[in-house]
């Protein structure tokens, strides 16, 4: 059985020194993603003190380009904390990173939990929870020795590579735009690099969101009104550079942007 302490201690660790994550050993190396999952959990308490309070979820793997990016066909969430909200317009070091990079993403905030007796939930269902749109620079960071052999498992266990956000303003869920016509423009130094569609996420963002509240469900666990969901990236994932102004342009919603000197 998987030392589920054991696991958040030591990616706990690596988190607060900066490190690049080796492989888990032992019994600290999870077998399976419900175990990944269970560390998730363990991490959040642990991690809390030096990155401020859960303040929602993050989801990859949502698209058809980031799921063979990274080799895994369903998607995988991960944990949001507070200190890593960032409001448009933030200047970054890129220093504080392993490797960092972006990606282009439609976060929403939610009006009314999602309890798990509610479950389970549809994309209407979600959607109409939906409090506002907001235009998202999701940051990641490649924080793994080498995370193309680490495995599903432990890339869940140290939250998918979240590392935070930056959230344009918000668009009430009314005002909002069909999110199957919103064109997001991935644009570093001035220059577009690359664009995809909410229809790339799954089909609809709303799809990844029901996804998570039924996942949270099975373990009686529920989406909160006030939290921040990353509803996935419209665009495979761009490495950053120190020095690098990354702007995010989705239309109907609005642009973010971020530099990281």
């Amino acid at each position: 059985m998987t030392d589920i302490l054991a696991a958040a201690n030591a990616i706990a660790a690596a988190r607060r020194n900066g490190m690049p994550l080796q492989p888990l050993a032992g019994d600290a190396a999870p077998r399976t993603e419900a175990e990944g999952y269970r560390i998730q959990e363990a991490l959040r308490d642990l991690l809390s003190a030096d990155f401020g309070a859960f303040a929602g979820y993050k989801i990859g793997c949502t698209s058809a380009v980031m799921q063979q990016y990274i080799g895994i066909p369903h998607p995988c969430g991960g944990s949001v904390f507070a200190k890593g909200v960032h409001n448009s317009g933030v200047s970054l070091w890129h220093a504080d990173f392993v490797r960092v990079g972006v990606e282009c993403e439609i976060a929403v905030r939610l009006a009314r939990d999602l309890p798990p007796s509610q479950a389970p939930f549809t994309a209407d269902k979600v959607g109409q929870a939906i409090e506002a749109y907001l235009p998202a620079i999701e940051i990641v960071d490649d924080r793994y020795s080498h995370w193309q052999t680490m495995g599903a498992p432990t890339l869940v266990a140290d939250d998918f590579f979240a590392a935070g956000c930056v959230l344009g303003k918000p668009v009430a869920r009314a005002a909002a735009p069909d999110l199957l016509d919103v064109v997001g423009r991935a644009i570093i130094n001035d220059v577009e690099v690359s664009r995809g569609t909410g229809a790339d996420v799954l089909g609809h963002p709303h799809n990844p969101l029901a996804w998570l509240a039924n996942h949270l469900a099975e373990s009686g666990q529920s989406l909160r009104a006030g939290q921040i969901v990353l509803t996935g990236s419209l665009v495979k994932t761009i490495w950053l550079n120190a020095g690098d102004k990354v702007t995010m342009d989705l239309s109907g919603l609005g642009r973010v942007e971020a530099g990281f000197a």
